[in-house]
């Protein structure tokens, strides 16, 4: 099985980057054999549709469960339309939650958990005068 796991580097003992849409990099790893590969996140700088275009990305790479910290609607949407799983996990490495899948200690989410946009860093909707 193919599981993605949203991270800040590109190995196994990088951790986990709770966003989902605008993580740094997925590591996808064959769950069964442990071996892996690290892709960075083209969709980290979008400037809408972060979330969507990685659930795609993920998809494309034939991923059938992801492991991050938080989901925003668009991307639960599509996440949910490819079929994919999607497991929350609040920090560790990407080992850790190889491990916790394996072991099945983590908790499945079926929607988004935090709002539209929730991912993007600093930007401010509005602003100040």
């Amino acid at each position: 099985m193919k599981l993605a796991v949203t991270s800040q580097g590109t190995s196994l003992a990088s951790p986990l980057d709770p966003r989902f849409g605008r993580c740094e990099h997925f590591v996808i790893i064959d769950a069964d054999t442990e071996e892996f590969e690290a892709f960075s996140n083209e969709s980290v700088m979008a400037s809408g549709g972060a979330g969507s275009q990685s659930a795609q990305f993920l998809a494309n790479k034939d991923v059938e469960a992801v492991v991050t910290g938080n989901v925003g609607p668009n991307a639960a949407m599509a996440l949910e339309a490819a079929g994919i799983k999607v497991y929350r996990m609040g920090s560790g490495t990407v080992k850790d939650a190889l491990d916790a899948f394996r072991a099945g200690t983590l908790e499945a989410i079926s929607g988004p958990t935090v709002g539209s946009h929730h991912g993007m860093g600093g930007r401010r909707r509005g602003g100040r005068r």
